[in-house]
């Protein structure tokens, strides 16, 4: 159904940075269509997003609720939008797009706009750690350490591939003791010792960094990822395999398959990575799935089961 009107959450600080071009493109394409736009923009700086979006879709009940960014935007909308019952749709401007890709939504304006004016509606499953929403992953340790360092050296370098992979060398390199964890999947505990825990919740992004669990996330539930406890190599070697997509389960990483996950460790305060996004977060880490949370407009022609 053609939407009423529509309201973009717009960050113009995401992808190329684009953000001035890519709101007067959004609005002429909307235009096109005969669809009324307005546009909420926010810095992502200190923004709670998730605020944000629940406002607008409560003194919106009408309005489609339109995120505009990366996966960290997309995810900090989804997670105030989750059992709303304003449609949500989705115009990508990340870097990777994962969720977006994930399910086959275009990445050029134009052709994402007129998905939201063409498409329809998908109910679609979130995850969400201590009640914040992820859309693709969650990870605390070695991930989260490089996430941190990347920023500092963005803010003094600028954004460029070598700073990105100088961020990976250096976190890694200054990285201390291995997590000590509690790990409860579904009821069942063990404890793990690993410098990093990944869920992902996200059936594409598992392909495309060339892991199996497709079924675990068919059945509703979401992949916890344990890295072995190694030496400074070993960690190396295991984060440049999920990186080019080569890691092997048992090798690189124990898959493990759950529901409902706890994650206990001695240190109650820890940075958490959600969707590339940083906040700190306060343990014990739980994580779950929710059912059919968000009213997505998708492509007509999409009918894939697991995203």
């Amino acid at each position: 159904m053609k939407p009423q009107r529509v309201i973009v959450i717009l960050n113009k600080g995401s992808g190329r940075q684009d953000g001035t071009e890519r709101k007067s493109r959004i609005s002429d394409r909307f235009q096109h269509h005969d669809i009324p736009v307005s546009f909420v923009e926010f810095s992502p700086n200190g923004a709670d997003l998730g605020q944000v979006a629940q406002s607008t879709a409560e003194a919106n009940p009408d309005a489609t609720i339109v995120a505009s960014g990366g996966d960290g935007t997309i995810s900090g909308v989804a997670s105030g939008l989750a059992h709303v019952p304003n449609q949500m749709g989705i115009i990508p401007a990340g870097t990777f797009n994962y969720f977006a890709r994930s399910l086959n939504l275009p990445e050029t304006v134009d052709e994402a706009v007129d998905v939201i004016a063409k498409g329809v509606l998908r109910p679609t499953d979130i995850a969400k750690i201590n009640g914040n929403a992820f859309l693709n992953n969650a990870s605390i340790g070695a991930y989260a350490a490089i996430l941190k360092t990347r920023e500092g050296i963005y803010d003094r370098w600028g954004r460029s591939r070598v700073a990105a992979y100088w961020s990976v060398v250096k976190a890694l390199a200054t990285l201390r003791a291995p997590l000590r964890l509690t790990v409860t999947i579904d009821g069942k505990s063990f404890k793990h010792r690993t410098p990093l825990v990944f869920a992902i919740s996200n059936a594409f992004q598992l392909n495309q960094m060339g892991l199996s669990g497709e079924d675990c996330i068919a059945k509703g539930g979401m992949v916890l990822l344990v890295a072995p406890d190694t030496n400074r190599w070993g960690l190396f070697k295991h984060a440049a395999a999920l990186a080019l997509g080569v890691a092997k389960r048992e090798t690189d990483y124990q898959m493990h398959c759950g529901n409902e996950i706890t994650l206990e460790m001695p240190h109650k305060s820890r940075p958490v990575a959600r969707d590339g996004e940083l906040s700190r977060m306060k343990g014990p880490f739980k994580l779950h799935m929710q059912r059919e949370a968000l009213q997505l407009i998708v492509p007509a022609e999409f009918n894939e089961a697991v995203r």
